[in-house]
């Protein structure tokens, strides 16, 4: 009888699909709902729900973490406490971390985001996607641009959070349930990294600190109370609480638990701090991936997990075996990222594996007699500056890279589901746009704990911070992109 059931529900959904989509289109050239689209959860994650005391129509929340290459669903009980169902690891993200500031600068944005059914896309050509909704108000109110920011499958990401196919087929049938199941909209929360003390503390002296310290907020919020938390707008920052931030106040009242963890964090930085604890940036050439979809050999330079006692959330061997599709840029993923440490005042110290600047003279004598070193640190600027250049080549060739990992938007849902859901207005057809990897130029950031690092701290050489610069001409030759992972400029998803 159950199972009956559930063909029945399946069907019914495929019929109101196919109604509402009867006259769309999209670059995947299928008209109408897709298999995929309607493809029941997998077995073993409804076991996984069972055994959590889970239903497939509860409500969710997804968190993503850049550095860690991780996506969390979790599920909302009916004591209006979420629990986590399952953490998935990101295939591809691209950029650095810290916001997105402009259309073509290819980062993945970061903040808190509102899914509704209308940002779901059935029929995208990177086999499912859901748009992110960037940008949001905060965004906006901070001139940031761009569009067509999303969670889709195929290993390849201009901006986006590209999942294997069969990872966002399982994501998308878990939202699909939770929107059929009745709720309206769920919350997408984008970190750099894990909010913990101890990234903080290593993070203190980045320029994006102050805006990460704010996105922390939310996050003390969710885990404090395991509650999705309400976001306002204060200028240009988030607020988190509940109505009350809901309705806009600059100041709203903090929960007792939540404001007990934010003090017990803000304790535990200053005590790293003082332990000695270097406060880093992190570069990367373009973005990361998760280190369960690198070969054994490489999986070193993507540490970020952990070494190799690290208990993985996920089944290394099962996400070994995915179709990965075009990955994006593959030869940025080898060299892995860059930490360059940054002392209190803002001036940067040595770190394993980055050569320290020459002088003028020696420079000179460098060039004249050997080959110049990949990575070059450039003296004698007010402000550090690492210059990381990539170049590819096909043949005699260069490679021009292009990026068209945006997505299209599709209303199905709410056309499906009607009165359920308040009327969204459905985004344009998604317009693929050329990406360059950037990195702002730093700032002096004063961390309140590092008032409280020894003094006695013995100075390492001073070098240059980091800022990478992809190569990219302004026309793109997107014959050569698709040889070299990049969808097509017109490719929609």
């Amino acid at each position: 009888m159950t199972a009956r059931l559930a063909t029945v529900r399946l069907l019914a959904a495929a019929s109101l699909l196919a109604l509402a989509l009867a006259g769309c289109q999209d670059g995947s050239g299928i008209n109408g709902p897709t298999a995929r689209s309607i493809a029941p959860i997998a077995p073993q994650t409804l076991a996984l729900m069972q055994t959590k005391g889970m239903q497939q129509s509860d409500p969710i929340l997804i968190r993503a973490y850049k550095k860690e290459a991780e996506m969390e669903v979790w599920k909302r009980g009916g004591d209006g406490r979420y629990a986590l169902l399952k953490t998935y690891p990101i295939c591809r993200w691209s950029g650095q971390l810290g916001p997105k500031v402009r259309e073509g600068d290819r980062q993945a944005p970061e903040g808190f985001y509102t899914i509704t059914p209308g940002l779901m896309n059935p029929n995208s050509s990177y086999y499912l996607s859901f748009d992110t909704g960037f940008p949001n108000a905060v965004d906006r109110a901070n001139g940031r641009s761009g569009r067509y920011l999303m969670v889709h499958g195929t290993c390849s990401s201009a901006g986006c959070f590209a999942m294997t196919d069969a990872t966002i087929a399982e994501i998308y049938a878990v939202a699909r349930e939770a929107f059929i199941g009745g709720q309206r909209s769920f919350q997408f929360q984008s970190y750099p990294f894990r909010m913990t003390a101890q990234n903080m503390a290593k993070f203190r002296n980045d320029p994006n600190m102050p805006f990460w310290q704010n996105l922390k907020e939310g996050s003390d919020y969710f885990e404090a109370l395991r509650e999705e938390p309400k976001v306002g707008q204060c200028g240009t920052k988030y607020v988190f609480g509940g109505s009350d931030a809901a309705a806009g106040a600059c100041k709203p009242k903090v929960d007792p638990l939540v404001a007990e963890k934010r003090e017990h964090d803000e304790r535990e930085v200053a005590e790293l701090v003082a332990k000695g604890t270097p406060a880093v940036r992190v570069v990367y050439q373009d973005g990361g991936q998760n280190p369960v979809f690198r070969p054994p050999a490489n999986t070193s330079a993507f540490a970020s997990l952990g070494g190799t006692e690290t208990v993985l959330p996920y089944d290394a061997k099962e996400f070994g075996r995915h179709n990965l599709g075009d990955v994006s840029r593959p030869e940025t993923l080898a060299a892995g990222p860059q930490e360059i440490e940054i002392e209190p005042k803002g001036q940067p110290t040595m770190m394993a594996g980055i050569e320290p600047a020459l002088p003028a003279k020696a420079a000179a004598k460098a060039v004249r007699g050997q080959k110049p070193a990949a990575t070059t640190l450039m003296a004698n600027r007010t402000e550090p500056e690492l210059r990381v250049e990539t170049t590819a080549s096909v043949g005699e060739k260069p490679a021009r890279i292009t990026v068209a990992d945006a997505d299209g938007d599709s209303s199905s849902y709410q056309k499906v589901l009607g009165s359920l859901f308040d009327k969204e207005k459905p985004a344009a057809p998604a317009t693929p746009a050329v990406d360059a990897t950037v990195v702002p130029e730093p700032v002096k950031l004063a961390h309140a704990a590092d008032k409280v690092a020894p003094k006695a701290a013995a100075k390492a050489h001073p070098v240059k911070t980091a800022k990478v610069e992809a190569k990219a001409d302004a026309k793109p030759d997107a014959k050569l992109a698709l040889r070299k992972g990049e969808p097509e400029a017109k490719a929609k998803p």
